[in-house]
């Protein structure tokens, strides 16, 4: 008789934690579309701001993937940088 009773607040108790993130992962998933027309609306969203950044982020990423590529301390070389 006791096992009867305890099986169904085992489930219970297993349960509500995947039903407590289940609706957080609902009200969270629920703001996303407002989320992307606020990202959107930002004034530096245009082309030319974009295509900037893009080539910002392809120089870091070249000068990062130089300095694991070599065992000088890039840190103290002038700019522009040369091997």
């Amino acid at each position: 008789m006791a096992v009867d009773r305890r099986l169904p607040l085992a489930l219970l108790r297993g349960a509500a934690p995947v039903a407590l993130g289940l609706l957080l992962w609902v009200a969270m998933a629920g703001g996303e579309q407002e989320r992307q027309q606020t990202l959107k609306a930002q004034p530096r969203a245009d082309a030319a701001s974009l295509t900037q950044r893009r080539r910002h982020n392809e120089l870091i990423m070249t000068a990062l993937r130089e300095a694991a590529e070599t065992d000088d301390n890039v840190a103290q070389r002038r700019v522009p940088w040369r091997k």
